[in-house]
């Protein structure tokens, strides 16, 4: 029989909806998930129509490319929803833009119509902006808001395709106990609403790894009163890297520092994810003053350096931000750490030739000499090693 790395919890949508433990009762351990991890499919690039556009800035320079080379990128596009008197009464955006074409307007000579493909941000308040009645449209605007013009209305003419069906989980070489094994017993088809955890080789839980609902089992070819459960899910699959990290978390929090080096960008990110969930709040942070080592040797990319930075505060499998803006959240304090504090940073040369020369704009993660101003005006002292 193989060790369990799975547990299941009971889920009480009374105590949920009350604002109490809705995760209680253990109802089984299980010893693997198939179908758990998947990555998020890319996002998807929709096309629209710009109508009734005038164009200016970059948005002007844009369309003067796009005809000569057939398209043109744009960037980020802020759609500002106008209401009769021209106030701005809400936001809409666009991602990726690229201008794919441009003619004049049919109502107006003056304007122009242009089509571009995009995709939608995660954050955008609703699915599709809508002005209000008598609204002159848009004023647009790029990622800093300065102006690109106006236009008088816009149109989705590719929707995004339906999402493809995903299959259940399947559960395999579950132990059902409680309140499981006894409708398991009395042959119910309601079998439960459950959540799975990730758990160590010593049984504690790791972090979270699916939500959803048991609907169908079987007797499990494992062993002899295990049963394998079908799970329609609620929640998201862990991603693909996902794996590799709960096998490195496999015996429990490291001992050793720098596992997270074995793994790539994708799983360096769900590392810290797993740090996060697993970082033990509520002890005090070390002195003031207090020297911490940060080993550079790994360094290699910007969740590379959060890795480093966690374990050089908090050790092995510690965690200290995942980003810029959580990193800012844990220098106030409760978190291990707080200024004053010195960083010696080990092989500060690999980070220097890895994490690239620009200046920061827009999504790029951070580089060598960002990171030593954003450290230095935090009161932390870095001392190159």
């Amino acid at each position: 029989m193989g060790e369990p790395k799975y547990l299941l919890l009971s889920y009480d949508g009374q105590a949920d909806f009350e604002d109490e433990g809705a995760y209680e009762e253990t109802w089984a351990l299980c010893q693997d998930v198939d179908d758990l991890f998947a990555d998020p499919p890319p996002p998807t690039r929709d096309r629209y129509e710009l109508l009734g556009c005038a164009p200016e800035g970059e948005l002007s320079a844009a369309l003067v490319r796009a005809r000569a080379e057939g398209t043109a990128p744009l960037g980020t596009l802020t759609l500002e929803i106008l209401d009769k008197s021209g106030t701005a009464v809400g936001e809409w955006s666009l991602e990726d833009v690229r201008v794919l074409d441009v003619r004049p307007c049919a109502r107006d000579l003056t304007l122009r119509d242009v089509t571009v493909e995009a995709r939608e941000p995660d954050d955008n308040p609703y699915d599709y902006p809508q002005c209000p009645p008598l609204s002159p449209g848009y004023r647009l605007l790029d990622a800093e808001h300065e102006p690109r013009g106006s236009c008088r209305d816009l149109a989705r003419v590719r929707p995004a395709e339906d999402e493809p069906l995903e299959p259940p989980l399947r559960l395999l070489g579950c132990s059902p106990r409680g309140a499981l094994r006894t409708a398991l017993d009395a042959g119910e088809e309601d079998l439960g609403q459950v959540k799975v955890l990730r758990i160590d080789s010593s049984g504690r839980p790791v972090q979270a790894a699916a939500e959803g609902e048991l609907r169908a089992w079987i007797p499990s070819a494992r062993g002899a009163g295990l049963v394998d459960l079908t799970l329609d899910l609620w929640s998201e699959r862990p991603p693909l890297a996902a794996r590799e990290v709960w096998e490195l978390w496999g015996d429990g929090r490291p001992a050793e520092p720098n596992r997270w080096a074995r793994c790539d960008a994708d799983g360096r990110r769900f590392w810290l994810d797993t740090a996060r969930e697993n970082h033990v709040h509520g002890r005090p942070d070390q002195p003031s003053g207090t020297v911490h080592h940060l080993d550079g040797s790994h360094i290699t990319d910007a969740p590379g350096f959060f890795c480093a930075m966690g374990e050089a505060v908090n050790g092995p499998g510690g965690y200290f931000g995942w980003g810029l803006d959580a990193l800012n959240d844990c220098l106030r304090g409760r978190w291990g750490a707080a200024p004053p504090l010195t960083l010696v940073w080990h092989d500060a040369e690999v980070a220097r030739a890895c994490l690239g020369v620009t200046p920061l704009a827009g999504h790029r993660p951070p580089t060598f000499d960002e990171l030593l101003i954003f450290l230095a005006e935090r009161g932390v002292e870095v001392r190159l090693a």
